[in-house]
C-alpha cells in the first residue's frame, strides 16, 4: 500500500472532515490498526475522524457512493479484531475519539447524553460529580469509550447488579448505512411505540450502524462500600460463597470475581507495586463487594458475620476487609491487572465464555485435563465475572513451549473450549463480542434459524455490507 492514500475517492473526504480530521499516511495510522495486545495488525486506506455526528454521515454518503469498506472504532480495547481492519489495505477506519463530549445531565431524570467517543471513566466522573452513578466498571475504562461499550454490550464487574451495557442504554443516536441519521435519543424508561430499535446496534458491533450519541441511565451513589478478599480451596467454593452472602444480603452484592493462585502470582511478578491480598497462599480467591446507601448503616455488621460464618464452617480458609480506599484499590488492582500480567507472561490463549453460574466449577474441572491432553504443561488460569456465570478462560504456554509449539495447537484448543461451553449451554462470546476472531464460530454454533435472522438484519440495515464485513457473520 502507497504510504498516502492517492485515489480520488478520498478527496472528497479530506473536503468534508478538514485538515485535523483524517489520516492518510501509513505510520499516523498504526494506532489504529493494531491491537491493542500486539498480537494482530492490518491495513487502512484512510483513517477518519470526525467531530460531530453531521460529518459521520457525510462520510458514510461518501464512503457508500465509492464502494468504500468501513470499520467503525471507539477506544481500540477490543479483544477480539472488530475494530482492527484486515492486511487487504483497502478498508476505511472511522474513529470516532474527536466525538467525546458530555452533552448533558439529568439529575432528576437520572440520564446522561453523551457522543459516542468519550472515555468510559470519563462519563463515570461526570456521573459522580452530581452525586450519580455510571454503573459499568472495566479494566480499561481509562481508555474504552462508550460507543465501543455499546457496540460489544460490555459486561464489567458490576453486571451481577446492574446488568450488561444493554440495560444501560435509554436511547441512541445511529448513523445508518445509507448515511440518514436515526435520532432515537428519547431518554424514556417506557416507550412501547414499535420495536425497540436500538436493541439491534446494542452489541451489534458496529456491523448495522455506527453509533454516535447515547442516553445513558444513571442510578443512586452509594454511600457505603465495603469490599473483601476471601481465600478459598476451590471454585465450588467460590460459587457457594456467592450463594451465601446472596441470600444474606441480597442485592447489595454488586461483584464478585474469583480467580486461581497461579493467576496472583503472574500478577505479582509482572505488576509492579501489587501486594498479595492475604496472607499465605490459598488455591482460589475471591474479591466480593458490597454496596449500601443512607439507612444501610448495618449493611457493614451484616457483611462482616457472613463472612465470619464462612470462616467458622471451613468454607472460606482467610478473609481480609478492606480497611481504607487505598486498601479497596489495591484488592481491585490485582484482579484489574490479569489480562496485563498474562500478556506479559508470553504465549497462551484467552477465551470469554459463559456457563450457568453454578456450572462454572462443572467447567474448570472438565476444562482442565482436555487442555493438558492437547499442550502438556500449559497453565490454565480461569478467572473473572462469577456472579454472572462469565469466565475469562486464559492459558499461560508451558513453561518450555515455543510460539510456533502454541499456535500449532490454537485450532484445536479454541474447539476443545468452545465445544464445551457449547455443551454446557453456555455461550462462546460472553462479553468481549465476536469481531473478526470469532465469525467462524457463530456459524458454526449458531442454530440455522438465528443465523437466518441475523443475515435478514444485516441484509436490510447494510444491505451492500458497508459496515464491518467479515464481524459477527463470516
Amino acid at each position: 500500500m502507497a504510504d498516502t492514500a492517492s485515489s480520488d475517492k478520498f478527496d472528497g473526504l479530506r473536503s468534508i472532515l478538514g485538515a485535523n480530521g483524517y489520516l492518510d499516511k501509513a505510520a499516523d495510522m498504526v494506532p489504529y490498526v493494531t491491537d491493542w495486545r500486539g498480537r494482530a495488525s492490518g491495513k487502512a486506506a484512510f483513517v477518519a475522524l470526525p467531530s460531530c455526528t453531521e460529518e459521520v454521515a457525510k462520510v458514510v454518503k461518501h464512503c457508500a457512493a465509492n464502494q468504500i469498506t468501513i470499520i467503525p472504532q471507539g477506544g481500540n480495547t477490543g479483544l477480539v479484531l472488530g475494530g482492527v481492519p484486515t492486511t487487504a489495505g483497502d478498508e476505511l477506519v472511522i474513529s470516532l475519539k474527536r466525538m467525546n463530549h458530555v452533552t448533558e445531565v439529568d439529575e432528576q431524570s437520572y440520564t446522561l447524553t453523551c457522543e459516542a467517543g468519550c472515555i468510559l471513566q470519563n462519563i463515570q466522573n461526570a456521573a459522580s460529580d452530581v452525586d450519580r452513578l455510571f454503573p459499568l466498571s472495566l479494566a480499561a475504562e481509562g481508555s474504552c469509550t462508550i460507543g465501543g461499550n455499546i457496540s460489544t454490550n460490555a459486561g464489567g464487574i458490576h453486571v451481577l447488579r446492574y446488568g450488561n451495557m444493554r440495560e444501560q442504554v435509554l436511547g441512541l443516536e445511529v448513523v445508518m448505512a445509507n448515511g440518514e441519521v436515526w435520532d432515537g435519543l428519547k431518554g424514556l424508561r417506557k416507550d412501547n411505540a414499535g420495536y425497540d430499535l436500538k436493541q439491534l446496534f446494542i452489541g451489534g458491533e458496529g456491523t448495522l450502524g455506527i453509533v454516535t450519541k447515547a442516553c445513558l441511565k444513571l442510578y443512586p451513589k452509594p454511600t457505603i462500600i465495603e469490599t473483601a478478599a476471601i481465600g478459598l480451596d476451590s471454585p465450588e467454593a467460590a460459587i457457594k460463597t456467592l450463594a451465601e452472602l446472596r441470600a444474606r444480603i441480597g442485592d447489595a452484592v454488586v461483584a464478585f470475581e474469583i480467580f486461581p493462585h497461579q493467576g496472583l502470582e503472574f500478577v505479582l511478578k509482572h505488576i509492579e507495586g501489587t501486594r498479595p491480598m492475604l496472607e499465605g497462599e490459598h488455591p482460589w480467591y475471591a474479591i466480593a463487594e458490597v454496596w449500601g446507601f443512607a439507612g444501610d448503616e448495618q449493611l457493614k455488621d451484616r457483611f462482616m458475620a457472613t463472612l465470619a460464618g464462612l470462616l467458622d464452617d471451613g468454607q472460606a480458609s482467610d478473609i481480609a476487609l478492606a480497611q481504607s480506599v487505598a486498601h479497596r484499590q489495591d484488592f481491585w488492582r490485582v484482579r484489574e491487572e490479569f489480562a496485563i500480567a498474562l500478556k506479559t507472561e508470553g504465549a497462551g490463549f484467552a477465551f470469554d465464555v459463559s456457563v450457568p453460574v453454578r456450572r462454572i466449577p462443572e467447567f474448570i474441572e472438565r476444562a482442565a485435563p482436555k487442555m493438558q491432553a492437547i499442550l502438556p504443561g500449559i497453565r490454565p488460569v480461569p478467572f473473572g465475572h462469577a456472579g454472572d456465570g462469565n469466565l475469562h478462560y486464559n492459558m499461560a504456554a508451558p513453561l518450555d513451549a515455543s510460539e510456533a509449539d502454541v499456535l500449532a495447537k490454537k485450532e484445536e484448543i479454541t474447539r476443545a473450549v468452545h465445544d464445551l461451553a457449547n455443551a454446557m449451554d453456555g455461550s462462546i462470546a460472553a462479553e468481549h463480542g465476536m469481531g473478526r476472531q470469532k465469525a467462524k464460530e457463530f456459524t458454526r454454533y449458531a442454530s440455522q434459524v438465528e443465523q437466518g435472522m441475523s443475515r435478514a438484519i444485516k441484509a436490510a440495515l447494510d444491505p451492500s455490507g458497508l459496515f464491518s464485513p467479515g464481524r459477527i457473520l463470516e
